[in-house]
Formats: C-alpha cells, sequence, structure tokens
C-alpha cells in the first residue's frame, strides 16, 4: 500500500505537498553589475566586523551635486518610473592615467560618453553612444573654481569635459537633446583597466585586422583575449579601423562594453570574496557619481532597481551624425534622426528605426 508524502507543519501537523514549482533563478549578472555586484555583495558579506572596509571604499567615491552645479534649468523628469544615465569615460592625465596616455593631449577629457536609457519597468536598456568629434552648443557652465564659463557653439563635445568638469557634460547633453539625466558616472582610464585585470581579460572577436600606431593596439582578424592594457587600446583605437575617425572607434566600444558584461557574468564572483574586493577597490577609487549615488548603499539601492535589466537584451546605438559641410573632421547631429531619438526617450517610448540611421555611416536621411 502506498502512502502520499506530507510535510510536517507547526506544531506536527501534516499538510498536503505544494504543487507549486520552484521559481527559476535569476541570471545573476545585470546590466549594472559590473559596476555595483562587487559593491553590494562586499557590503552584505562585510557585515559589522567589516565596517573599516565599507567605510574605505565609500570614502573613495567622489560625488557631484548636480541640481546645485546646473541650476534649476533642466529638463523635466521621464513621465514614467524610466531612468535615464549618463555614462562617461574619462582620459585624464594626471596620477594613475599619465602612464596610460599614448597621446599629446594634455588635461582630461570625455572620451566616451553613452545615454543609457532604460525604460518603464526596467526590463531591457538602450546604450546611445555621443561621438567625441560631435560639434554642439555649450551652455553657460560654473567652472570647478567657481568663475563662469560662457555659451559657445560649434564646440567639440569631449572638449566640455576637460574645460567645466562632468556638471556641465550633462548639461550639455540635457540642453541638445531635452532628456534630464537622472544619474551619472564616470569612471577614468585607470579604472578601467585594473577592471579588467582584475576579473581576468575579457574576450572579444574582431572581423578585420586592426593596426593602431597611436592606440597601440595590433590585433589580427579572430577572438583574442584582452587584458587591461590591451582592453583600453581596444576603446581608444580609431585609426586603425574604419575610415580613422571617431565613428569607427565607437562601434569597438559598444562591442567592448557588451562582452565585459557577459564576462562578469560567466564569473562567480560571489564565490571570489577576495576578487570581489580587488574590484570594488579599484572602480570605487576611479568612480565619480552624482550625489544621488556617491554611497556604497546608495549604489547598492539602484543596482537592485536594476535587476530585471539583461545584457543579453541591451540594445547599443549610435546618435545619427553627418559630417559637417564646414569641417569634414567633425560631425552634427542628423536632423530629423536625431529629434526623434530624444523625442522618444523623453516619452519613453520605443526608438523608431528611422531614428537610427546616421549619415555619416551610411544610414539615409528621412
Amino acid at each position: 500500500m502506498t502512502h502520499a508524502l506530507t510535510e510536517t507543519g507547526p506544531r506536527g501537523s501534516r499538510r498536503a505537498p505544494s504543487n507549486r514549482r520552484a521559481k527559476p533563478p535569476r541570471r545573476r549578472c545585470r546590466v549594472w553589475r559590473w559596476i555595483t555586484l562587487s559593491l553590494v555583495v562586499l557590503v552584505l558579506a562585510a557585515g559589522g566586523t567589516g565596517y573599516w572596509l565599507y567605510s574605505s571604499l565609500n570614502g573613495n567615491i567622489k560625488g557631484v551635486d548636480l541640481d546645485k552645479a546646473i541650476g534649476d534649468d533642466r529638463p523635466e523628469r521621464l513621465p514614467t518610473s524610466g531612468q535615464n544615465i549618463l555614462v562617461l569615460g574619462s582620459d585624464s592625465r594626471a596620477g594613475a592615467n599619465a602612464s596610460l596616455n599614448t597621446g599629446k593631449v594634455s588635461g582630461a577629457r570625455s572620451d566616451t560618453a553613452l545615454v543609457m536609457h532604460i525604460p518603464e519597468g526596467r526590463t531591457k536598456a538602450v546604450a546611445v553612444s555621443i561621438p567625441r568629434d560631435t560639434l554642439v552648443t555649450r551652455p553657460e557652465c560654473a567652472e570647478p573654481d567657481g568663475s563662469t564659463l560662457p555659451s559657445a557653439k560649434r564646440v567639440m563635445f569631449n572638449s566640455v569635459y576637460s574645460l567645466a568638469g562632468p556638471a556641465c557634460v550633462v548639461k550639455t547633453v540635457e540642453q541638445m537633446s531635452g532628456v534630464r539625466m537622472d544619474h551619472f558616472m564616470e569612471i577614468d582610464f585607470a579604472g578601467f583597466k585594473g577592471l579588467v585585470d582584475a576579473i581576468g581579460g575579457v574576450t572579444v572577436t574582431v572581423d578585420q585586422d586592426i593596426h593602431d600606431t597611436s592606440s597601440g593596439l595590433d590585433l589580427t582578424a579572430g577572438t583574442h583575449k584582452l587584458d587591461g592594457t590591451e582592453s583600453l587600446q581596444f576603446v581608444r583605437t580609431r585609426h586603425g579601423i574604419g575610415d580613422g575617425s571617431d565613428l569607427g572607434r565607437i562601434g569597438l566600444q559598444q562591442k567592448f562594453m557588451i562582452a565585459l558584461l557577459s564576462e562578469i557574468k560567466k564569473q562567480d564572483l560571489l564565490g571570489s570574496p577576495t576578487k570581489t574586493y580587488k574590484i570594488a577597490d579599484n572602480l570605487t577609487e576611479s568612480l565619480t557619481t552624482d550625489s544621488g549615488l556617491a554611497s556604497l548603499t546608495k549604489l547598492a539601492d539602484f543596482g537592485r532597481s536594476m535587476n530585471g535589466v539583461d545584457p543579453a537584451t541591451m540594445e547599443t546605438i549610435m546618435l545619427p551624425v553627418a559630417y559637417d559641410k564646414t569641417d569634414p573632421n567633425r560631425v552634427v547631429a542628423a536632423q530629423p534622426q536625431a529629434n526623434q531619438l530624444w523625442k522618444a526617450l523623453r516619452s519613453d517610448e520605443t526608438i523608431p528605426e528611422s531614428a537610427k540611421k546616421s549619415p555619416a555611416t551610411g544610414g539615409t536621411a528621412s
């Protein structure tokens, strides 16, 4: 005679087994985990006994009060729960970055700029790259020393950072797009190199040989595992691919970002406290954020709110641009495509295919 299995409840009572299926495990690495996973894990693992670790890493993060720096002249927030985050990669020539500088430019510039749009529901994301050679109108900004930098037309986008810092870059993006940036994150080259080395390298596949004497990158077509130095060369390469402009580099940067996220997803960071701490230390020393994210707990809360975003579904596009008629070495936002793109982000709507066509890369203008 057979008996159905039962479960023992409180006080020895017995109940029928549940027929509910266990929920499938969530994917452990999401789009922002490359910034937040290591920090969250460290805080949870350290607890009270590791407070000095928390305090040390928390003190590494530099914060900027955007509302104070920019003022009230900002676009309205999204009408939904979506988020817009400006991600900057800076090529400062100071401190630990000095040895990473292969060019002759002094100061610091925003070598990489991505507007990350996470629509309502936060289950997907799109990254919009802004070419560094784009000519823009720079708004009036407060400089770090307290003086005022006047507005100027037809300036290179990546020069804004060197003149007035990240808050002015945020203000410039907001005024050119009409899209409110809820947050911004900046990582400098030294931190980027340390992050890649800490995870043991990143694997990329290229379709053609790349030989760039300017960046130092020398790759044959095929698959390669890049260390931190090689990864920097990869994302900075422009002369060894395409027409030698910044537009070719954007494609490499987007390819690398997906490869980096995939590499972290494969690794068991939760099972390696030493590696986790090394990543967190490298990252926080080189991380600048808006004041709304400038602590481990704030980063952790933000990371948890993005749990539904999977890097496999992230779309990468470039701001539609056309070559400037006066200076063919520069580009300008292509219309009406650029306005269509920004309008979609402002209203948290799907980006139309027509807004993804860039005349400078072979797309046709509407």
